[in-house]
This record gives C-alpha cells, sequence and structure tokens, in this order.
C-alpha cells in the first residue's frame, strides 16, 4: 500500500486530519494500527486542551417515540461548527441514544454509537477533529402514562435540531383535532413565555427569596409608608408569580385569557397539562 493510499485509509477510519495522519504514520513507521493509537492520544491531549474554553452555542435535540420524548443539548463554541454536517449527524445519533437512556448522562457517555465506540470516545474524536469544544449539556426525558406529547423547534439547524425546543405534555383520552392544537399552540407559548413551573406553588423557594429581595431593595427609598410598602411587596410578588406559572400566564395567542381559561373554552373534561420542558442554546 502506497504512503497516499495509507493515509486516506487513517483518514477514512480516524477522521483525523490529513496532516495529523501524516504524522502519525510516519511515528509509526507506517503501522497503521499504531498510527491509529497515536492519533488517539493526541485526539485526548487536544480535546483535554480545549475543555477549558467557552462553548455557549451549538444545538438542541428532540428524539421520541410513542411513549417518550427527550431533549438534550450539545454545546460547541461557534455557530458555524454548530451547522458542521459532521457535528449534525454525532448530534442526531447522540439524540436518539438520549432517548434510550432516559436522559441518564453515566449511561449516555457509556452508550455504543454505530462505529462501535463509547459516546465519550467519539466526543473526544469530534473534538479533536473539528476543532472546538463540545460539551454534553442539559437533558430532559418526559413521559408520562396516558398522556402525549407535543414538541416545537425554534430556529431550526436542521430537522430535528434546533436552538430552541419544548416538549409539552398534556394528558387527556380525548384525541380530537382541537386537542393537536391546542398542544402545538402551548409548546409555541412556552417557547415565547418562558414559564418556571406549571402553577405558582411550583416555583422555587429559593427563586421567590430572590425575587422578594430585588422587590425590597426596590421599595427600600420609595418614601412610602411600611404599610403600604408591605402591600406593594405582596402584590409585585403575586404578580411575579402569575407571570411566571404556565397555568396562570396570559395567553400568548389571546392576552386577555390565561392559558386556564383556555383549557376550560376546550371543553375537554379530562384534559390536564402535566409537564413541559423548555431549553434555549446560550440561556
Amino acid at each position: 500500500m502506497s504512503e497516499i493510499e495509507q493515509i486516506k485509509k487513517l483518514r477514512k477510519t480516524t477522521g483525523a486530519g490529513f496532516k495529523d495522519c501524516n504524522s502519525a504514520l510516519k511515528e509509526s513507521k507506517g503501522d497503521i494500527d499504531k498510527a491509529i493509537e497515536i492519533l488517539r492520544i493526541k485526539g485526548i491531549s487536544k480535546a483535554s486542551k480545549k475543555m477549558s474554553r467557552e462553548a455557549n452555542e451549538g444545538v438542541v435535540a428532540v428524539s421520541a417515540d410513542n411513549e417518550k420524548s427527550s431533549v438534550i443539548e450539545v454545546n460547541c463554541e461557534t455557530d458555524f461548527v454548530a451547522k458542521n454536517e459532521n457535528f449534525i449527524e454525532f448530534v442526531k445519533e447522540i439524540s436518539e441514544l438520549n432517548n434510550k437512556v432516559n436522559s441518564n448522562n453515566d449511561k449516555l457517555i457509556k452508550a455504543i454509537m454505530k462505529n462501535g465506540k463509547k459516546v465519550e470516545e467519539n466526543l473526544v474524536a469530534m473534538i479533536a477533529k473539528i476543532g472546538e469544544k463540545i460539551t454534553l449539556g442539559r437533558s430532559k426525558t418526559i413521559e408520562h402514562n396516558g398522556s402525549k406529547n407535543f414538541i416545537y423547534h425554534h430556529t431550526i439547524v436542521k430537522d430535528n435540531l434546533s436552538k430552541l425546543a419544548v416538549i409539552a405534555c398534556v394528558e387527556t383520552k380525548d384525541k380530537s383535532e382541537n386537542l393537536n392544537l391546542f398542544g402545538k399552540q402551548l409548546a409555541m407559548h412556552i417557547a415565547a413565555s418562558n414559564p418556571i413551573s406549571l402553577n405558582s406553588d411550583g416555583i422555587q423557594k429559593e427563586i421567590l427569596d430572590k425575587e422578594q429581595e430585588l422587590i425590597s431593595e426596590e421599595l427600600k427609598n420609595s418614601g412610602k409608608p411600611e404599610e403600604i410598602v408591605k402591600k406593594i411587596s405582596i402584590g409585585k410578588l403575586k404578580k411575579f408569580k402569575e407571570e411566571n406559572s404556565l397555568l396562570n400566564q396570559a395567553w400568548v395567542m389571546e392576552p386577555k385569557k390565561t392559558v386556564n381559561d383556555i383549557i376550560k373554552d376546550l371543553n375537554i373534561s379530562d384534559l390536564k397539562v402535566k409537564d413541559f420542558y423548555r431549553i434555549k442554546i446560550g440561556e
């Protein structure tokens, strides 16, 4: 086999660049198996150096079957790489595996990809090949018996990959077109309104404490009597809860009504919004 043929074979096997393959073959004195090992070690070294950099770009991918839906964020350093075909195909396969392991990161990184290697090994190879830090970010699987998941993508990169994705889970036995329309619109509403929780009771205490602190700071030098300040503070916190809990939010497509009002108008007796998840790159 000629030197050029060896380089081509090594490139095809490892995905490494021409210069790296040429260098590895010289170092291994033409032994392709040794060259593969050299490239693997160099790839790990390159990847470790890049891991200290910021990775605020990337895509979110959603994979679903009849019973569940999963979303995962895969970060990189630039939007240019986020649109790279190799990166896109890598994320698509990661997304499918993520759905199989129910967004369990420990299981995901050990999962075997189509090339017979673990996710963590392919991640290192992808970093070395592309030249940017790549990380597996937030992920979530939503699966509830008797429920239907609705998915919405905003700023689609390709197919099931986008910059913002929403999964909205609705529980009901109803299978009408009205339900499908509501589910799609609900996912769009969540994308636009970014609720913190399903209802006001579900907002974490730490978030409410922080908001109360901000309100108190804002009213501290208002010059108003303490009793009035207390009433204003209670009112502001109540408004914060309403604006950030999904069911109490003003419906984006009809702001004079809340999400709860729209659900009542549908007149589907067993309809219940069960769960949701919204994820946006860089947020």
